[in-house]
């Protein structure tokens, strides 16, 4: 082990390249539909409001500490008539802020079903709520009936805080079993990468609400990418280990990295850049892999037209491959190959070519190579005609001679 690490190379960190990873607590808000509907009594005998408080009450208890909670509810203080009034009722009982189960629980204890049913403006309301940030965010919306208060339409809401791209996705659960429900629910939860269930009894409702809050904690961890300047050519340019990094690059520039890759080891790269600014139409970004005298071993393109927010590509290289060889070493392990990877796109804008780069991505993994199983070559085939000639020359010979025979039996008989 002490020989291989002086073999080796070191590669490059920027404050040891390493992403940092800061805990962040999930961010949730619950929204229940509190709108006269929800008095039905069909849910196993009991009422839908009844069966929902009792989940609300099993999921809080089942709350990791530090899970920022909120609540907010639709249709649960008006008692009129009126519409225009009635689809203003919404609101917050429960901050979004680490839990108080006592405090959420009597909240909820005290609801009882009275109006409207505002989905779209409750939907704009739990988003507020739960404010701006990197990490995802999400709404679980519990309702048994579809919007009687548009506009706003809940589906244009949706959308609308989807093309905010502010990470918030809403997650739908549908109380009754009614055809307009679910499509609408199922409009709010795609507009904003969610998912849509239905729960026809109270332990569905309880697990489809945990389910839900238990998936917030796998959105919550922001890995900050390590700070790296790519070299203008191979030479020089920094050595990278496997991890996520961030750099910037402007228009037509190009940007060089060095990955050292064993020959039993697979590099795998990704890159991710994001137009910050008005470009013209038909643009790309290239992600390429070369050999350190400038041969391309693999390449890696993705291409627009029109509005797009981000280009991705990625590429596969294995040191197996014949494109480069490592030289043989007779006084140690072999020195890894030290692959160039190069990363350029094909923009073009007004924007002055001094501003700064594009922010971009860099994902690199090695992992052990899994070489794809050899397909059959020339030889095989030129084998499998000598057997085939053989056998038909074989047959051909064994058919004349049974022929010849049958006719000289018939003619003596």
């Amino acid at each position: 082990m002490v020989a291989l690490s002086a073999v080796l190379p070191t590669p490059a960190h920027a404050d040891d390249n390493e992403p940092v990873e800061t805990a962040v607590p999930p961010r949730v808000e619950l929204v229940l539909d509190v709108s006269g509907s929800m008095r039905a009594a069909d849910i196993d005998g009991r009422t839908r409001i009844s069966v929902a408080q009792q989940a609300f009450n099993e999921v809080v208890d089942a709350l990791p500490d530090g899970t920022e909670l909120g609540i907010r509810v639709l249709g649960a203080t008006y008692k009129g008539k009126d519409k225009t009034e009635g689809c203003k009722d919404t609101q917050q009982i429960v901050p979004v802020a680490p839990v108080d189960r006592a405090a959420a629980k009597n909240a909820i204890a005290a609801l009882r079903p009275t109006g409207f049913t505002p989905v779209g403006l409750a939907l704009r309301g739990a988003a507020e709520d739960l404010g701006t940030g990197e990490t995802t965010r999400r709404i679980i919306l519990i309702t048994d009936g579809e919007d009687t208060c548009a506009p706003p339409d809940p589906c244009d809401v949706a959308r609308e805080l989807a093309a905010k791209g502010t990470h918030l996705v809403v997650d739908t659960l549908g109380l009754a079993p009614d055809d307009k429900v679910r499509r609408q629910l199922l409009c709010i939860a795609g507009a904003t990468g969610g998912t849509y269930a239905s729960a026809e009894t109270p332990a569905e409702l309880t697990g489809r609400i945990k389910q839900l809050v238990d998936r917030a904690k796998d959105t919550t961890t922001v890995k900050t990418p390590a700070l790296v300047a790519g070299g203008k050519e191979c030479a020089g340019a920094p050595l990278l280990a496997p991890g996520v990094y961030t750099d910037r690059e402007k228009i037509s520039e190009h940007r060089w990295y060095r990955v050292p890759v064993r020959d039993d080891q697979e590099l795998r790269a990704s890159v991710s850049i994001a137009l910050d600014r008005p470009v013209n139409p038909d643009y790309g970004v290239l992600l390429r892999a070369t050999a350190a005298d400038g041969r391309e071993l693999v390449r890696g393109t993705d291409a627009g037209s029109g509005r797009t927010d981000v280009l991705s590509t990625g590429l596969r290289w294995s040191a197996l491959e014949p494109d480069v060889e490592s030289e043989p070493s007779t006084d140690g392990p072999v020195k890894p190959t030290e692959v160039c990877l190069v990363i350029s796109n094909s923009f073009a804008g007004s924007t002055a070519n001094d501003a700064p780069g594009m922010p971009f991505e860099l994902t690199i993994d090695v992992v052990a190579t899994s070489p794809a199983p050899d397909a059959p070559g020339l030889g095989s085939g030129w084998l499998l005609l000598l057997v085939l000639t053989i056998a038909g020359l074989l047959t051909g010979v064994l058919a004349g001679w049974l022929t010849r025979w049958w006719v000289a039996t018939w003619r003596t008989n």
